[in-house]
């Protein structure tokens, strides 16, 4: 693959990235068919907190229709209790599907030169694609890119991003 240059046309450093996290044990949860209200959001997201349930990635869809679908993540650890705690909202949205899917894995990548380097989700991206490496949730902030994956891949995805961006 070759090196990604940012605006001014200088390659990317080697230290884009300066750091891999990656935590195992962890639930994706995607509510569908939420009404397009924040009042809603708050009340589910509310609930879960004072459940004791510690949300991670949240990605929310653009409405349509006057609804969005949320899907977010939590340990494996607090999957019942969050089944439990999001069953009592069917009673206030009938349509509310509540989509489940255990033991994946977060990686995030760091770095602070991210903030003015384009190109450096695309490199992310292709690495995982090039390994065959399927992303089912992705969170950013400026300096962040978090990839939720099947637990299966891990090995392969950190020994590859490791190698594309340089990383000890």
């Amino acid at each position: 693959m070759g090196k990604i240059k940012d605006k001014e046309g200088v390659l990317m450093s080697d230290n884009t990235i300066t750091n891999l996290t990656v935590s195992s044990y962890v639930s994706l949860i995607t509510l569908d068919s939420i009404p397009n209200k924040t009042s809603v959001l708050s009340e589910i997201f509310t609930t879960i907190s004072d459940a004791g349930i510690n949300i991670d990635m949240i990605n929310q869809t653009a409405p349509y229709r006057g609804v969005v679908n949320v899907s977010f993540t939590i340990s494996d650890d607090d999957l019942a209790k969050a089944i439990t705690v999001l069953g009592q909202f069917k009673k206030k949205i009938p349509d509310l599907r509540v989509e489940v899917n255990s033991n994946n894995t977060k990686l995030s990548v760091y770095g602070e030169a991210m903030r003015n380097m384009p190109g450096v989700a695309a490199k992310l991206f292709t690495v995982l694609a090039e390994n065959d490496i399927d992303i089912k949730l992705v969170t950013t902030s400026e300096v962040d890119i978090s990839c939720l994956i099947y637990e299966k891949d891990t090995a392969k995805a950190v020994e590859a991003i490791k190698e594309a961006f340089d990383i000890l």
